[in-house]
């Protein structure tokens, strides 16, 4: 059975720092590149970055640049999304997503809520 499951999400003041977990299983988690995703009350789902599968590359929507960190350990089946300089506009449901493609499918965590208030 496949399962992502995300944690770390909470209340955190602007200016804070959360690190978001990301565990998997039931798949084969170091083939697949992994991805961070994020979706606040009435606005689409939003890509926020994603790491190869090796580790190798990593790229981020430019409202996260510089303040946000994937990274991956493939021992621990885990992906992680470590958040600094969290601002109110950052509040939203976290998704931690296996990327597919024609050969493989797609998985996707159930979220975790992040919220970033004073």
């Amino acid at each position: 059975q496949v399962q992502l499951v995300e944690s770390g999400g909470g209340l955190v003041q602007p200016g804070g720092s959360l690190r978001l977990s990301c565990s998997a299983s039931g798949f084969s988690f170091s083939s697949y590149s992994m991805s961070w995703y994020r979706q606040s009350p009435g606005k689409e789902r939003e890509f926020i970055a994603i790491i190869t599968s090796n580790s190798g590359s990593t790229t981020y929507v430019d409202s996260v640049k510089g303040r946000f960190t994937i990274s991956r350990d493939n021992a621990q089946n885990t992906v992680y999304l470590q958040m600094n300089s969290l601002k109110p506009e950052d509040t939203a449901v976290y998704y931690c997503k296996a990327v597919g493609n024609r050969f493989k499918a797609t998985y996707w965590g159930q979220g975790t809520q992040v919220t970033v208030s004073s």
